[in-house]
């Protein structure tokens, strides 16, 4: 029974214990007002445009039953993961270990952010729920949320974030002082145009291109924005293995922290 069918009862054994008619006036009137408070009470609680509002009260967390809904602190995010991809695009079903299972999802709720350590201030999340999601391949600690595999990832973990239900060009971005670079990948080929293999490459991957996508920069301890001295259409040259790697439509690119650029050309 909910909080306000109490009071009524209350205002019914009230209109009981007195039988003289003025003392029957003045209860009336008292049953009244506390049936109309009780009422409003209750409506408080009701969403507008709605009868009755369902207010979620618990979810399955690993399994198990949990009061109210999970919430990341301080700079987490918690992601929905993406379903893992079971067919290429060409239409070719893959099995086992073939499936690629994507590091990508969108967005359920987000923390309050960082609070920096000597100033106090409070580092704004950059994403909010509803919006898509790539993070590293080794970032997060997977659960199991609401029949569901969900990952919690940090802010910092995010390589690009998009809105919308692909990730295309158009709708990706990067967040605090991270470059989207799209690689060049003459450095795979040879001279006379022949694609090196893995095999000989010893170890190197691309490490220039040319930058598409800027981030806003990274938040000083006072609370503004160090913009980046990079600009979209520069191409860069960065640390070998220093960019973290990204499909987009096809396309191979490069996550790179603007610490990580060693020369713009």
């Amino acid at each position: 029974r909910s909080p306000w069918h109490y009071e009524v009862m209350v205002a019914r054994d009230c209109c009981r214990d007195t039988n003289t008619k003025p003392h029957r006036t003045m209860t009336k009137l008292s049953c009244c007002l506390l049936a109309l408070a009780a009422a409003q009470s209750c409506n408080a609680f009701v969403a507008p445009g709605n009868a009755r509002a369902d207010v979620r009260l618990d979810a399955k967390l690993e399994g198990r039953d949990i009061d109210g809904v999970l919430t990341p602190t301080n700079n987490f995010v918690l992601i929905k993961v993406a379903d893992i991809q079971e067919e290429t695009e060409g239409g070719i079903l893959l099995t086992g270990s073939a499936k690629i299972k994507k590091t990508e999802g969108s967005v359920v709720s987000v923390g309050p952010g960082k609070t920096h350590q000597e100033s106090g201030l409070l580092f704004p999340m950059p994403v909010v729920a509803g919006e898509g999601v790539v993070y590293g391949k080794y970032d997060g600690t997977e659960i199991d949320y609401e029949s569901g595999k969900h990952t919690l990832i940090q802010d910092t973990d995010i390589l690009v974030k998009f809105t919308g239900d692909e990730l295309t060009l158009e709708s990706a971005d990067v967040c605090s002082d991270n470059v989207l670079v799209k690689v060049d990948a003459s450095e795979e080929e040879t001279a006379s145009g022949l694609v090196i293999a893995a095999t000989a490459k010893k170890g190197s991957k691309p490490s220039t291109g040319q930058v598409v996508k800027v981030g806003p920069g990274r938040m000083a301890s006072n609370g503004e924005i160090m913009t980046v001295d990079i600009a979209v259409d520069d191409y860069v040259k960065f640390r070998d293995f220093a960019g973290n790697e990204v499909q987009i439509s096809g396309e191979e690119y490069a996550v790179v922290r603007m610490t990580d650029i060693l020369a713009k050309f």
